[in-house]
């Protein structure tokens, strides 16, 4: 019985010891992974930053094309007009559209279609919501049951 004892010791130990190697090598490929998605990140923010300085260079340049036959500030304020028109038309782009569009978030919290219509924008009119509960009667005072007249 004292070699069965002393192999269930080794078998705890040697299971103990795999799940110590299984986590620190799970841990390593982790780390390394952490470490190239950090780099790749860095890379991301860095080439956004570049492409911002050469967008506002080129935006500099056509105000300066701009400015040889007009006033310094006419040249701006169309420069201004053409980026603005830019940034809408790639904002409009960027919004989804068609019968599968998400819906918008209302100042209620309620989800609306963004066109108005109805479900999922679906082309249906959304009806309008009546004041009782469909199978109630409005009597001839405008009340329905239950309901106070304020006067």
């Amino acid at each position: 019985m004292d070699r069965l004892e002393h192999l269930e010791h080794l078998d705890k130990h040697l299971v103990d010891e795999l799940a110590q190697v299984a986590r620190e090598t799970i841990r390593e490929e982790l780390r390394e992974q952490t470490r190239k998605q950090r780099r790749r990140a860095a890379l991301y923010a860095a080439s956004g930053a570049a492409a911002l300085y050469a967008g506002a260079a080129v935006a500099l340049a056509v105000g300066l094309a701009l400015a040889v036959g007009l006033p310094g500030w006419a040249a701006a304020l169309i420069t201004a007009v053409l980026l603005a028109v830019t940034a809408f038309a790639l904002r409009r782009a960027a919004k989804p559209s068609g019968p599968g569009a998400a819906p918008v978030r209302a100042a209620g919290g309620e989800a609306r279609p963004q066109d108005g219509t109805g479900p999922a924008g679906l082309g249906t009119r959304v009806p309008p919501v009546p004041r009782t509960a469909p199978g109630t009667r409005r009597d001839d005072t405008g009340t329905g049951p239950g309901m106070t007249r304020d006067r």
